[in-house]
This record gives C-alpha cells, sequence and structure tokens, in this order.
C-alpha cells in the first residue's frame, strides 16, 4: 500500500463520528482515530503503545469478556457499557471489538466505540421538561379550584368573625383566616412568580459567591465549601434574583442533606462552573451554555426519588415541602435552561445548564 492511500484511510478513519481504536492481541493500542481522541481525552501519539487500559476501565465482568474475545477469537460486543475515564468521568457507550485473522493467527484487534451519553441525556431531558410541564398544568388546574372555594372561606370567616357575641370566641375564625393564607400562599409558591423576568447582564460568580455567603451564615462555617470556577465564562443575560434563588434552594438542600448524615466527617458542597460549547438542551442546540455544578458529599438521594424530585411536593424530609427544587427548575426553564441530578452514596451533583447565547434548533441526528 502506498503512502497516498495509507494517507486516505487515515483521514476516513479520522472524519468518522465513531471513535475507533486498533490494538495488538496482547491489547496495546497501535492508532486511535480523532474521535477517539475526542471521547478518550487524549491524545493519539501520548497512547501509542499502552495498554487499552490506559484509556478507561471496566467492571470485571466486562473485562473477562474482552479477553475471552482474544482467547477464542470471536467478536465481542457490549451494549451501554460504562466506561470510567482516567479523569474519573464515566462515559456510556456501545462497544464492538473485532479480530482481524490471516490464516489461523490473529493479528490485531478493532474496537469501535459508540457514544451514547449524549442520546440517553436528550431523552432524559426531554422526560424532564416534559414532567416539568405537565406538573405545572396540573397545579395551575387545581390551584384555580381550590383558590375559589379558599376565598370563600376566607371571606365567611371574616363575616362570622363580625357576628360573633364575644372577643374571645375570633380565636377560631383567626385559625381559619390564617390556614387558608398558609393554602394560598402554598399554592403561590407551587405556581412560582408570574412577574416577567428582570433580565440584565449577570456574572454567575456573583451569584454563586452570594450563595456561598448566606449558605456560610446559616452554618455558622460548619460545612466546607469549595470553589472551582472558571473565569473565561461571559456574564449571562439573566434575572438575577432568580438565579439566586434557584442556586441556593440547591445549596440549602445540600446543606440540609449534609445536616441529617453523620456518617460524612467533613461535611463539603462544592460550587464549579465550566464553559461548555454546541451544548444541546432538550431539542435545541447552544452554541454556548454555562454549566454550574453543586456538589455534596452527603448520603445521597435515595434511588426510589431520583426520577422525581423535579416534581412539586416531592421530598425526602419528613419536614420538607418538596417545593425548593422544583421552584429552581421551573426558574432555569425560563431562562431556556435544565437542572440535571445524579446521586450515589458520598455524592449528589446538580448539575445547572443555562445558555449563554441563542439557541438554534437542533439537527442531530438520533441514530
Amino acid at each position: 500500500m502506498n503512502t497516498k492511500s495509507e494517507n486516505l484511510y487515515t483521514d476516513i478513519l479520522d472524519n468518522l463520528k465513531t471513535a475507533i481504536l486498533l490494538l495488538d492481541p496482547d491489547l496495546s493500542i497501535t492508532y486511535l482515530n480523532s474521535s477517539a481522541e475526542v471521547l478518550m481525552e487524549t491524545s493519539g501519539r501520548r497512547v501509542l503503545g499502552e495498554k487499552i487500559t490506559s484509556l478507561f476501565t471496566e467492571n470485571s465482568d466486562e473485562k473477562n469478556r474482552l479477553m475471552d474475545t482474544v482467547k477464542e477469537l470471536s467478536a465481542f460486543t457490549k451494549r451501554e457499557a460504562h466506561l470510567t475515564l482516567p479523569s474519573h468521568q464515566t462515559i456510556i457507550v456501545d462497544c464492538a471489538v473485532t479480530p482481524i485473522i490471516r490464516g489461523d493467527k490473529t493479528i490485531s484487534f478493532i474496537m469501535e466505540l459508540q457514544p451514547l451519553d449524549r442520546l440517553i441525556r436528550i431523552s432524559r431531558e426531554e422526560g424532564i421538561l416534559s414532567s416539568q410541564q405537565h406538573a405545572q398544568a396540573l397545579i395551575r388546574g387545581l390551584a384555580h379550584e381550590i383558590k375559589n372555594p379558599l376565598g370563600g372561606l376566607r371571606g365567611a370567616a371574616q363575616l362570622l368573625a363580625r357576628e360573633l357575641p364575644t372577643p374571645s370566641l375570633n380565636e377560631y375564625t383567626d385559625i381559619i383566616i390564617e390556614e387558608a393564607d398558609r393554602l394560598s400562599n402554598l399554592l403561590d409558591r407551587m405556581l412560582g412568580s408570574n412577574s416577567l423576568l428582570d433580565m440584565q447582564t449577570v456574572n454567575v460568580h456573583e451569584v454563586l459567591e452570594r450563595v456561598r455567603s448566606l449558605i456560610n451564615a446559616e452554618t455558622n462555617g460548619s460545612i466546607k465549601i469549595t470553589m472551582d470556577y472558571d473565569p473565561s465564562i461571559p456574564e449571562l443575560y439573566a434575572d438575577r434574583e432568580r438565579l439566586i434563588q434557584a442556586t441556593l434552594n440547591i445549596a440549602r438542600n445540600a446543606m440540609q442533606s449534609l445536616h441529617r448524615s453523620k456518617e460524612t466527617e467533613t461535611p463539603t458542597i462544592t460550587l464549579k462552573t465550566r464553559a461548555r460549547r454546541q451544548f444541546t438542551i432538550g431539542n435545541k442546540r447552544h452554541k454556548l451554555v454555562c454549566h454550574v455544578a453543586i456538589s455534596d458529599n452527603g448520603p445521597g438521594i435515595p434511588k426510589e426519588l431520583i426520577d422525581t424530585i423535579f416534581l412539586p411536593m416531592i421530598s425526602g424530609r419528613a419536614d420538607g415541602t418538596g417545593l425548593g427544587l422544583s421552584i429552581s427548575q421551573s426558574m432555569i426553564n425560563h431562562h431556556q435552561g435544565l437542572i440535571e441530578c445524579t446521586s450515589e452514596s458520598g455524592r449528589t451533583t446538580f448539575d445547572l445548564f443555562i445558555p449563554l447565547q441563542k439557541a438554534v434548533d437542533s439537527t442531530m441526528e438520533k441514530n
């Protein structure tokens, strides 16, 4: 094969969206295409000759199956494999390994990795947005049906108070009025603010520093708060007060979770910011997105609640109203953004994605 043909084949491989790796029979790396370099967050030149385990780790069962491929000279396919990179980031891929055989000898292996994270995330985001919209529609309907009789009940209690023979009996009508007001306020909180967004240029780090100072004041410094900020993030065009409220609700949830945990030696909340390019939220792609991650090292969210935590009245605390996260999600939705959550014992992270520029319809293919 001449050099011109080799360059052509390399160019073709480098323009594939699928990550392609070429391995020796001992699983040493001999080639990575450009998509594999991006997926594995590495340079092909740096890892040539290294074992495949230098790029990622997998669970023991998957590793044994891969070794069986080497021994049995058979093809191997793994759907939705979870691979952990040296950066500790976990990626989800469809993995296919094909042996290249000459005569009766395996001379190499081709590994194909098709990333699924983006498709899975888009599907999950569409579910979150749909659930949020349905919940808000249901709440609006219920609020209308409840507020009308509630107003009549309050008015009747006020009229009754005027006719009572002794002032001491007003205690009972006062209770009716106070409870009617409490329920009305609860409905208003569930509905969220109907006022227009006060859009202005906002520095996201000023918002997070305000949240940090409030949490420090509420905990008297008993919780460690660490910052990992990207100073290159441009200013947002957003409603500053609502961003503060949205992030504060999440940080307070983390604070309360850490207070309930007796096993955490150094309770810590981490505030992290990054800029994400060409990022898809729902079915829209944004050129630039501000990513805010709020993490804690508490006990985690119960698995049975993780899919419903953004719905109103869902809470893992006996004294919780279940409105904080729902309100935060609604506020970020009003900025065309989204909040996601991942949780396991020892680490819970809420990821806020807020567009920095006008979104355009995504043209991404889902196959």
